[in-house]
């Protein structure tokens, strides 16, 4: 039996950091669950002068990435570089050689994850990606072991945290978007170049993730329909309060008739739903099965020990695999993919709300409801607040159920109306109908 796991870590940035840590902290507990210590033996970095507030043993830092997939002791390798090259080249090159791998990076997974988990299959190679959605977060362990015997119905997700800081301050205290982004920057929870974050991206790329697992097909970020925060104004927030709603970038993952949703855009929610009172910078997953009902998981979506919690936690996993013997390891995730349609966002139903910004004169309700009724969509409530005649007032519809091609459509035709002062603003609805 071997006496110990041997890892090799490429990247010893902010999650790469989390996980040493994590080892040399809890060092002593993970010994005594795995039953074997698990040893860093090599770690490739940019830059060996570095200070990242960790020691390590002299030798361990390498600058060539390679110096870890060839490493004769290395067991396991944890790519934590991020991006798409050289980390795919990477993974491949470590499982060509029968190296177990862990991965954070979910950009990788949810373009190129068919292609990697084929590889890991076919030479019986074990790949952990818990870290690679929602940080802490086991949101990966909960859908492939313990909701498996579960058809899964739907999957809304809070899966990034600078997106939910963002709202959520701006639900709070009535701010501007980029009022709140600029804070958000000089705190750290976004980035100089926030696009990935706030344009609903980095969402889409863990969506994929999990619509891949849950329903066992294969889904790219491109067939996710998505939207990002960046145009939401305080005004459009403090209505959804009036009916009832609040408002999260989400990400929605729905099987119906065969076919799967897969769609990420803001969407007001119910704020009495347990995902709506998840704030700041905390991710949460609602899953629906069939068999378990609704569970919601929720935490830290991110960070250094967050994160870093859910690759070791792979380690551990593959770890075990290893002691057990090849005979019974088997590789992950199991094959189990199957093709499935993608629902064209234009066939999705949903509640919707709409504002238009009108100028107040007669007859302005009467036009807009009736293009409303030609295109099969049901009013279920209007505010009209305040009265300014000829100038421009808020005018609010809540729809109830109606197809997204027709809600477009009745957009395009309204929008036309000389009473209109600047385009309509559209957010889907979750929820039942009231």
């Amino acid at each position: 039996m071997k006496q110990k796991i041997n890892i090799g870590l490429i990247g010893l940035g902010t999650v790469g950091t989390g996980v040493v840590k994590i080892l040399q902290s809890n060092g002593d507990l993970i010994h005594r669950r795995l039953g074997v210590p698990i040893e860093i033996v090599k770690i490739a970095v940019r830059d060996l002068k570095r200070d990242r507030g960790v020691t390590l043993k002299p030798g361990i830092l390498t600058t060539n990435p390679m110096d870890v997939v060839t490493h004769p002791d290395v067991d396991i390798v944890v790519e934590l570089i991020g991006g798409y090259e050289p980390a795919k080249q990477l993974i491949l090159d470590a499982i060509s050689r029968g190296k177990q791998v862990v991965t954070a990076n979910k950009a990788l997974l949810a373009e190129h994850g068919a292609e990697i988990f084929t590889k890991a299959r076919a030479a019986s190679v074990q790949l952990g990606f818990e870290a690679s959605v929602a940080g802490g977060i086991p949101v990966i362990k909960a859908l492939k072991e313990s909701l498996a015997a579960n058809r899964i119905l739907s999957i809304y997700g809070i899966i990034n945290g600078t997106s939910n800081y963002i709202l959520t301050k701006m639900t709070d205290e009535d701010r501007q978007f980029l009022d709140v982004l600029a804070e958000a920057q000089k705190a750290g929870y976004a980035e100089a170049d926030p696009t990935f974050d706030v344009e609903g991206i980095d969402t889409a790329h863990k969506l994929a993730i999990l619509v891949n697992l849950a329903f066992g097909t294969n889904v790219k970020p491109a067939d996710i329909y998505t939207e990002g925060i960046s145009s939401i104004r305080p005004i459009d927030i403090d209505f959804g309060k009036e009916f009832g709603y609040k408002l999260k970038l989400l990400a929605i993952a729905k099987y119906k008739d065969g076919k799967v949703e897969s769609r990420v855009h803001p969407t007001m929610v119910p704020d009495d739903y347990p995902i709506a009172k998840v704030q700041g910078v905390y991710n949460a997953i609602q899953i629906v099965g069939d068999a378990c009902g609704d569970i919601m998981l929720s935490g830290r979506g991110a960070g250094s020990l967050p994160t870093g919690s859910s690759v070791v936690g792979d380690i551990i996993d593959i770890g075990r695999n290893i002691l057990i013997g090849p005979s019974r390891a088997l590789p992950t995730p199991p094959d189990g993919a199957r093709p499935i349609e993608v629902q064209p966002m234009e066939n999705i139903s949903a509640l919707y709300y709409v504002r238009f910004m009108v100028f107040d004169r007669p007859g302005v309700l009467s036009e807009i409801s009736g293009i409303f009724g030609r295109y099969n969509i049901s009013i279920a409530s209007v505010i009209q607040r305040g009265r300014k005649e000829g100038s421009a007032v808020p005018l609010v519809f809540m729809t109830h159920t109606a197809l997204e091609r027709d809600m477009r459509r009745a957009l395009v035709e309204i929008k036309q109306l000389a009473c209109m002062s600047e385009d309509p603003v559209l957010l889907r609805v979750e929820g039942e109908e009231r």
